[in-house]
């Protein structure tokens, strides 16, 4: 399998655009320390430790291409769109759609524009935050993002504003056997607030592969609260990368859905890097078939008074495997931390299967900490409670599924999405009827 992964990893970087000098001597820098690692890097297996319970070899044994020119109607984003937000980046196939997009006045308090506009009016700032939270030195993926950074979205709230309505951050493939690797900015400065809708979504059914890298940048008494959705088809595959980095008295929530793919993996690393912030990460994995969704997530407590909340969902079925790997590390000068995480995990079949490692790391003596791991099917006095109701057995065990699920989706602050995932939950739970 390493012999065709690296067939991988070298066919993706042959179809790299190549560096070239240029006034932004500083991105071409990056991108080239960027491709000369991940020359360097081998591809992840099952060997390594943080994924042998992700085989990638079906992922390497394709073949994929840069895209080719994309042509998308406005008209067909219409199921994607969040009427909450007027700010909204669409990018095709990777690459930026203006004329999809609805971009802020240049000079109020929200900035928000693809990538290339973001490093030639803030170049400063964006030269002081690209790659420095999510950064490539032992993480493949994360080098070949770099490697092919042309475009992406910079989102920069500033200080001491609240900015009440969401950014919206599409991405959508419209080709298969095409690599995107989208790239991903936001900065809070302090005192701010923000809230990021990152989206991923699919016109066909075909296989493709998005490697994403989202960098979060939270500063002092500032808030951002993100929500993910990965609704790619069922043949793609998905990697992503997020790093946040949350200062003095800083909030960080996240919302992460995961629907689609063939295979998702998603990294989510932050960072304290002041006392007394609070991060809370809600997460759900909905899959059947041969799905395989894993997500790994570290949450680095380095200062004192800090708080986190974990609540991680998978719900399996059919011949679909899911995967929780959530470290929470409490350093020595931490104290005073209170951290809980909970992992709860559904099966719906005899095939289908979790592997859930919830750890905890502490150092510090005066903390607050807990954990917890839950497998199993539904419970038989829930579904016996529901048939005396009325209902039928099938029935019964979809809405105690969609119940489960649904949890976790009621927790996204904007109305017309969440409606929009539970109508999705709803049917791939088999409970629209019921509704």
């Amino acid at each position: 399998m390493e012999a065709a992964g690296n067939a991988f990893r070298d066919s993706l970087l042959a179809g790299q655009a190549a560096v070239t000098a240029g006034p932004l001597s500083w991105v071409n820098h990056l991108r080239s320390a960027a491709l000369e690692r991940a020359n360097a890097l081998a591809v992840p297996t099952v060997r390594d430790e943080e994924w042998r319970f992700t085989d990638l070899s079906p992922l390497y044994r394709l073949a994929f291409r840069s895209a080719d020119a994309p042509v998308l109607e406005a008209a067909r984003l219409a199921p994607w769109i969040v009427p909450e937000a007027s700010v909204r980046l669409v990018f095709v196939d990777g690459r930026f759609a203006p004329m999809l997009s609805a971009l802020p006045r240049s000079e109020g308090p929200l900035f928000a524009a693809p990538l290339a506009a973001g490093i030639e009016l803030r170049t400063a700032l964006v030269e002081a935050r690209l790659a420095q939270l999510a950064t490539f030195q032992g993480d493949l993926f994360v080098a070949l993002n770099t490697a092919y950074l042309q475009d992406g979205a910079i989102i920069v709230a500033q200080a001491d504003t609240k900015i009440t309505e969401p950014v919206h951050v599409l991405f959508v493939s419209t080709q298969k056997d095409v690599a995107m690797h989208p790239r991903v900015l936001v900065v809070a400065e302090s005192g701010a607030e923000v809230t990021l809708v990152e989206d991923f979504v699919t016109l066909h059914e075909g296989a493709y592969c998005v490697n994403a890298v989202t960098e979060v940048a939270v500063a002092s008494n500032a808030s951002v609260h993100h929500v993910k959705l990965q609704r790619d088809s069922k043949a793609a595959f998905h990697v992503a990368t997020g790093a946040v980095r949350i200062e003095r008295d800083g909030r960080y929530r996240s919302n992460s859905i995961a629907l689609g793919a063939r295979i998702s993996r998603q990294n989510l690393n932050v960072v304290q890097a002041g006392p007394g912030v609070q991060c809370h990460l809600d997460g759900l994995a909905l899959i059947a078939g041969r799905q395989l969704a894993d997500t790994h997530s570290f949450i680095d407590h380095a200062l004192p008074h800090g708080t986190s909340r974990q609540l991680h969902k998978c719900v399996a079925g059919g011949g679909a495997h899911a995967v929780f790997n959530g470290r929470v590390l409490v350093r020595e000068d931490a104290q005073r931390t209170d951290s809980g995480q909970e992992s709860r995990n559904l099966l719906l079949s005899d095939k289908a299967h979790v592997d859930t490692k919830p750890q905890l790391e502490i150092f510090a003596d005066d903390v607050k900490c807990s954990h917890g791991a839950t497998v199993g099917q539904l419970e038989a006095e829930e579904v016996f409670y529901l048939r005396s109701r009325g209902l039928d057995d099938t029935a019964a065990r979809n809405l105690l599924t969609y119940a489960f699920a649904a949890d976790v989706v009621n927790r996204i602050p904007l109305p017309s999405l969440a409606a929009q995932l539970r109508a999705t939950v709803l049917e791939q739970t088999g409970a629209k009827e019921l509704a």
